[in-house]
């Protein structure tokens, strides 16, 4: 009866155009298919019943596909209907996730794990034809959102009925713990059950392989083949299947402190910490940074000042609007912590702990709340400067040296590399493409002659840091640091992700060196600027539009209209150069093809740039704005970065009316990604 009511006020609202005609095929595919249990087609009846059809069709105009990091979406509906809802658990988390194609739910959840578990035997299979076949490995993590521990176990579960061996933590972990450990393990694949820093109504699932990267092509594209070759039949028995722990297991303690030992790599100089150890506040934001940052912190001898008020983990991150460290919004707490106690820095980690953000004090001591291309700039230049005072990279730089750097990132890296005489590769956006780099230079390595009893069994991983260093140093590509302008950065190959765990290290390294010093993060970086030779200056915009169908409309609306009638003159200005990633052909500083995307980038005649994209997680639109200007002293900066900073602001302007001609009207802008 349900079926039928469902269906037929369907039928109606596709005739009246209240739904598209793939949000009625989706929708009707998911009623007739026979694995919806009666809560969910109770609670599709209600919402058609009480017309909620602009709701229904965001939940059904598409089936989640993987983007920059997975597959994301919501798990509790804008509008949700009694029976879905139930009876909500202590934390707002309501008794089911939202029911839809495009949302993460128990459905979606299980159709993921089990294409990724057929894709990885079948993987297995071709690698090692006639071998004897153990069962593939996972490892899954979860962060601290609504349903990411039921999602967690229920992924173990379903891949361990399917033949698989499941390993789970016992409790929230990050994703860069999570990458270490498919190694570590010698595991096959890896998900972490996170969105990130997404609103709290949101909740994803992070796809690893066997190297401990996310997965990038051919991979990328056979996981979601799989994924859509799971038929309805297969689905409905998994889900009746349930969640069984009983053949899970759980990641032992070993796993667990092998990481916390790999993160002491990190700190070039731990001779620091013993003579000028930094004051330093630390907040999780209520979500996976306090498991190991405080131990790892503890073992250099600092003792963070923890924000008590956000450290409990909590879904709702109710002391922040957006749980996010690009946001300045939520380091208020932090920063109110650091006025007391008179820190040298406050760092804030997002969720899953992959991403990082620093408040630093300033010499008048107010603090100055950094951006991830400020951060990442100012880790580069030390760390490859501390490497060449400490006999790792010779004085003169190398080319076998090597940082690693999104194109939406700052230049003002690509100038420090330059300056001193180390290689920069810059890879599009998404952390992968630098693990997929990392990946790369490890069977380069491993592939040299002159090396010896290195196989992809696991020796690489235990040779200690510095050896691996002078190898890579003598035989392939020795990564020094690489990062993203969102805030992920990376110190070692140890993870093959972004890590927030590992940030947290270098920043109390390099605050520990300005501390010996006598100098701020501001005077280091403005000391930096005048060595390259330029000031730098960047922006970001964050085009917000609505979630589901219409926004998503909108997002490539502007990207098809920039595709096909770019801009000749921008702000007043020439455009110069057009470069667009998803059409013509690019081949990066190692010589490797650039992976298409649809993402441009434009030059104009006066030095400015700026590059577009659609984010591969959120409905936003975003543009990164980049402009230099020549110095040569110190005094010179206030000027020329005032200059800079009134050239981007007319460029945004511009660029913010450009968006609204192509795609229809602006909706809010919101800071990060």
């Amino acid at each position: 009866m349900a079926k039928n009511q469902v269906l037929v006020l369907a039928e109606e609202a596709l005739r009246e155009k209240k739904i598209s005609a793939s949000t009625f095929a989706n929708l009707s595919a998911w009623v007739q298919a026979g694995f919806l249990q009666d809560w969910a087609l109770a609670a599709l009846t209600e919402l058609a019943c009480a017309g909620e059809w602009e709701e229904i069709n965001d939940r059904f105009f598409q089936e989640l596909a993987f983007g920059t990091g997975g597959i994301r979406g919501l798990t509790i509906g804008r509008v949700g209907a009694p029976s879905e809802i139930g009876v909500p658990g202590a934390e707002g988390t309501p008794g089911h996730a939202a029911i839809g194609s495009n949302n993460l739910n128990d459905i979606t959840l299980v159709r993921a794990t089990a294409g990724l578990h057929r894709h990885t035997v079948a993987w297995l299979a071709r690698q090692f034809p006639g071998a004897s076949a153990r069962p593939p490995r996972l490892v899954i993590a979860h962060d601290v959102r609504h349903f990411s521990r039921h999602f967690s176990e229920l992924a173990a579960s379903i891949w361990a009925h399917l033949g698989g061996e499941a390993f789970i933590f016992n409790g929230p972990r990050s994703t860069p713990q999570l990458s270490f450990t498919v190694r570590h393990l010698g595991a096959d694949a890896g998900v972490v059950i996170t969105a990130s820093h997404n609103p709290p109504q949101y909740n994803g699932f992070k796809c690893y392989f066997r190297d401990g990267a996310q997965v990038v092509p051919p991979h990328d594209s056979d996981v979601i083949a799989a994924v859509s070759s799971v038929t309805p039949g297969e689905l409905a028995s998994m889900l009746a299947h349930g969640r069984d722990l009983s053949r899970v297991r759980v990641v032992p303690a070993q796993a667990e402190a092998a990481y916390l030992d790999r993160l002491a790599d990190n700190v070039l100089d731990p001779s620091l910490f013993a003579v000028s150890a930094p004051t330093l506040v630390f907040t999780n934001l209520h979500g996976t940074g306090d498991v190991m940052i405080p131990a790892a912190l503890e073992r250099f001898g600092v003792r963070p000042i923890h924000v008590e008020a956000q450290r409990a983990h909590d879904p709702r991150f109710p002391t922040v609007a957006s749980p996010n460290p690009e946001s300045a919004g939520a380091f208020a707490l932090a920063v109110a912590e650091a006025r007391k106690a008179g820190a040298d820095i406050a760092i804030a980690t997002d969720p899953d702990d992959d991403r990082v953000g620093a408040a630093v004090r300033e010499r008048d001591g107010s603090y100055r709340v950094l951006t991830g291309n400020q951060i990442g700039s100012a880790l580069a230049a030390y760390r490859i400067a501390r490497m060449k005072a400490l006999g790792i990279l010779p004085a003169a730089g190398t080319r076998r040296a090597v940082l690693l750097k999104t194109f939406v990132t700052t230049p003002f890296q690509d100038a420090i590399a330059l300056a001193e005489g180390i290689r920069v590769v810059n890879v599009p956006t998404g952390f992968k493409w630098i693990g997929a780099k990392l990946g790369k230079y490890q069977r380069q390595l491993e592939a040299s002659p002159a090396v010896s009893g290195i196989t992809p069994s696991g020796a690489y991983d235990s040779l200690p840091w510095a050896v691996r260093a002078r190898l890579h140093l003598e035989n392939a590509s020795l990564f020094v640091f690489g990062g993203e302008e969102s805030m992920g950065f990376l110190g070692t190959d140890a993870t093959r992700d972004k890590d927030g765990n590992a940030s947290a290290l270098m920043l109390a390294e390099l605050a520990a060196w300005l501390r010996s010093t006598g100098k701020t993060f501001s005077e280091f970086l403005d000391e930096v600027a005048v060595r390259v030779g330029a000031a730098f200056a960047e922006d970001l915009i964050n085009i917000q539009y609505e979630a589901g169908a219409t926004g998503q409309l909108r997002i490539r609306a502007i990207l098809r209209s920039l595709r096909e009638d770019a801009p000749k003159e921008v702000d007043g200005t020439p455009v110069s150069g057009f470069r667009d990633f998803g059409r013509q052909d690019f081949f990066d500083e190692d010589g490797d093809p650039v992976p298409k995307e649809d993402f441009y980038f434009f030059t104009l005649a006066d030095g400015r740039q700026f590059a577009v994209r659609g984010s591969g997680t959120e409905p936003k639109i975003k543009y990164y704005l980049f402009a230099r200007a020549a110095v040569s002293a110190l005094g010179e900066l206030p000027q020329a970065r005032q200059n800079l900073a009134a050239s981007l602001k007319s460029l945004e302007a511009w660029l913010r009316a450009d968006a609204a001609r192509r795609g229809g009207e602006i909706g809010q802008a919101v800071p990060g990604a």
